[in-house]
């Protein structure tokens, strides 16, 4: 079951998706990590709708198991939904909208799955265009060497955290490509429900993990992603 209400008003197509960038800002330089305590959820409590009950309750996914989402740390237009399409964006495009901490992942007749992310915080942000070069699932969370330097507790995953329930990569990666190369932004999960409506993260955007797979399950390869701000 999907639900399907309102999206209120548009965007601004100049505002939000006008001029395309020279590719994606290289000013991420750190690796998808926050500052803020993890947290590993709860189960809803009685006035959270049972549709949001199931569909972020606890789930057992490659051996791990997810907790429930704690939906009092979340606002309510940050829980995944369906509304009208307000990107005029071709269906299968992943469309980050930073301003509004929303990923709208554009459907036929006009609609689109509506997300809520967390994004990098200020000196971290980022836009452009691209595309899904690369999935996993339970990635490996590796710091990149800014990251390394400037949070000596990173250290000890310099040759890589495997992927896990207390990885900031969460249970799905995207991996964003333009022009046939890595360009180390990353769409992922969080444990850090929290942080989603927030501007958190080092520069990826960061989804609740029961979504992230939602959305992982929904694109191939090759998709491509507008971000704008």
């Amino acid at each position: 079951m999907q639900r399907i209400i309102g999206d209120g008003a548009r965007l601004d197509r100049r505002a939000v998706l006008g001029g395309l960038g020279a590719g994606l800002v290289a000013s991420l330089v750190a690796g998808c990590a926050s500052t803020g305590p993890f947290g590993m959820g709860a189960e809803p409590g009685p006035r959270i709708p049972d549709y949001y009950r199931q569909i972020y309750g606890q789930t057992v996914d490659n051996g791990f198991v997810i907790p429930a989402v704690d939906l009092t740390q979340v606002p309510e237009q940050f829980w995944r939904t369906e509304v009208a399409d307000p990107t005029g964006e071709v269906p299968g495009t992943i469309v980050v909208a930073t301003g509004l901490r929303y990923l709208y992942l554009v459907r036929e007749g006009g609609r689109a799955i509506r997300y809520g992310v967390g994004i990098g915080r200020d000196g971290f942000t980022w836009a452009g265009d691209g595309y899904v070069g690369r999935k996993a699932p339970w990635p490996t969370w590796t710091p990149p060497r800014q990251m390394l330097a400037r949070q000596p507790e990173t250290r000890q995953w310099a040759a890589g955290m495997p992927g896990g329930l207390d990885n900031p990569l969460g249970a799905r990666g995207l991996y964003i490509f333009s022009q046939g190369r890595d360009t180390i932004y990353r769409i992922h999960g969080t444990p850090e429900s929290w942080s989603i409506g927030q501007a958190v993260s080092s520069g990826c955007v960061r989804l609740i993990n029961q979504d992230v797979i939602d959305l992982y399950a929904r694109v191939p390869r090759g998709s491509r992603i507008v971000v704008r701000a």
